[in-house]
């Protein structure tokens, strides 16, 4: 039984059948890069995931059991980061870090801020306010809170956008590190080489027939 996956999904957009009839399965230490046109569904099959919104048909299931049974634990079990970066322009990026850190229990606490920072090579934006920092830099501290609280699952929707050469390295590094320990990422990105050894699923094939 895998730990995650999805059957026979449908996800309907408007009037409009964005997939329909789409499998997916995830183990510990498995990653899944998302493929496809503009409009294909990557994003919406990522918030499908998330339980940020439901499938027309078929089921997503953690272990077994639906993840609809109990959407607050599932919440528990993931990390999200979708196109945008909800930096609070009025704080610190520290202050910013651990108030996301702040919303997860303790216990789930893996990181300090500042180690966060420092493992996607931004400690010294650490003390700079928001409001001032350049879209790659959002980006950045948007996913150095997923290194804060622990969460088997990274559900990234482009992460690579906005990152210069060194930021992507260091996201593909904290990726491999994470499924090294049992961690699983699912990833929409145009990057070929983001992650190794990975399952690839191409949305185009789940399109309806539409004339």
């Amino acid at each position: 039984m895998p730990l995650f996956n999805g059957n026979d999904l449908v996800c309907i957009r408007g009037e409009r059948t964005v997939f329909s009839g789409l499998d997916f399965s995830l183990d510990q230490g498995d990653a899944l890069i998302l493929k496809g046109a503009n409009g294909s569904g990557k994003s919406s099959l990522l918030r499908l995931m998330a339980g940020l919104s439901q499938p027309h048909n078929g089921f997503l299931k953690w272990n077994g059991k639906p993840i609809s049974y109990d959407m607050e634990d599932h919440n528990s079990r993931l990390h999200y980061v979708g196109h945008s970066d909800p930096v609070k322009p009025i704080l610190t990026v520290r202050e910013n870090i651990q108030f996301w850190s702040n919303l997860r229990p303790k216990n789930l606490i893996i990181n300090s801020p500042t180690t966060a920072l420092n493992k996607l090579g931004i400690s010294n934006l650490e003390n700079v306010n928001g409001a001032i920092l350049s879209e790659g830099q959002k980006r950045r501290v948007n996913l150095a809170r997923i290194l804060t609280v622990q969460a088997p699952l990274w559900l990234l929707d482009e992460p690579t956008t906005s990152l210069d050469q060194k930021a992507e390295k260091n996201l593909i590094d904290a990726i491999t590190v994470h499924r090294s320990n049992g961690g699983m990422v699912v990833i929409s990105t145009h990057v070929s080489d983001i992650v190794s050894n990975a399952q690839e699923l191409d949305l185009g094939n789940f399109q309806a027939n539409t004339p």
